[in-house]
């Protein structure tokens, strides 16, 4: 399995804009289409905050939980989930005509824990077919993202 996986867009809005979306937590939910909530818990977002989150794939639905490790205004956003050890990121790189934003996912022990692999192979049609789904799902999300800060 590989140890990240990566989408980009280019957007036609200052990064402080972009971020205005992208570190509104709440709202991942009108843009991923593998997550259905993302609850920050205590006062604001900041980096050690902590979220409960509600996600799906192929019919199934769980629970996961996630902690912010990167907050970087207007720069980058990461979080790690608790449950297998994946940081998701989001990236905003001033370009001359916008911003880009980079979503990527990282396995920082270079491998998923096995319950997960055995999951993955299992349940949703092994590593090719699981990242795949994430990939996709990565592009509609950043595609997404980009539809709201451009209107």
């Amino acid at each position: 399995m590989p140890n990240n996986l990566e989408a980009s867009i280019d957007i036609s809005a200052a990064p402080e804009r972009v971020w205005s979306v992208v570190s509104d937590l709440k709202r991942i939910r009108e843009f991923s289409p593998q997550t259905l909530r993302m609850q920050p818990l205590g006062r604001g977002v900041h980096t050690g905050t902590w979220t409960v989150n509600l996600n799906k794939a192929k019919g199934y639905v769980y629970p996961t939980t996630s902690r912010i490790v990167r907050f970087e205004p207007n720069r980058a956003l990461a979080f790690r989930m608790n449950e297998n050890g994946t940081v998701w990121s989001y990236t905003l790189e001033p370009t001359a005509d916008g911003t880009r934003l980079v979503q990527r996912r990282d396995v920082p022990k270079g491998k998923l824990p096995g319950w997960l692999q055995k999951t993955i192979d299992t349940v949703f049609g092994g590593e090719q077919s699981f990242e795949g789904a994430l990939v996709d799902g990565m592009h509609e999300t950043l595609g997404k993202i980009k539809q709201s800060v451009e209107r």
